[in-house]
């Protein structure tokens, strides 16, 4: 990483600023050199009608974690980051408590990146997988 693990949780919190995710309180918390976390609280906000987690909120979770870390992992300076496919497994309800996402990059390239995004519980248990392919725009 050409910058600490401080600095990029930090870029991290300041892009949620105004966003989907300070909306849904995603909080980055670890970054290594492949992978980024972030947690997010499960509240009624991001409840289904039957509170548990809204299968939406997790794709948005996945999708937050894995373009920053393409955003962190490329030259953030000249690019913007674009999530152009994304696929879900949901297999465990969660009603309340965290969920954490990590996201490990499969494929670094140029234009293209490939992530896999595993959400799991307080435990520590599977909730859901996900891949994303995420697209870079030069500026």
């Amino acid at each position: 990483m050409k910058y600490s693990k401080s600095e990029i949780l930090d870029a991290c919190k300041k892009m949620c600023k105004n966003t989907l995710m300070e909306t849904l309180d995603i909080d980055f918390i670890d970054v290594t050199d492949d992978t980024i976390v972030a947690r997010m609280p499960v509240t009624p906000k991001v409840h289904q009608p039957d509170g548990v987690l809204h299968g939406g909120a997790m794709v948005a979770l996945a999708e937050s974690v894995g373009s920053a870390g393409a955003f962190i992992f490329l030259d953030s300076k000249n690019i913007n980051i674009r999530g152009i496919e994304i696929s879900a497994n949901h297999v465990k309800g969660v009603r309340d408590g965290f969920v954490y996402a990590t996201a490990q990059v499969l494929h670094r390239g140029r234009t293209t990146q490939l992530w896999h995004i595993k959400i799991t519980n307080e435990e520590g248990a599977l909730v859901s997988m996900v891949k994303l392919t995420t697209l870079t725009l030069q500026k």
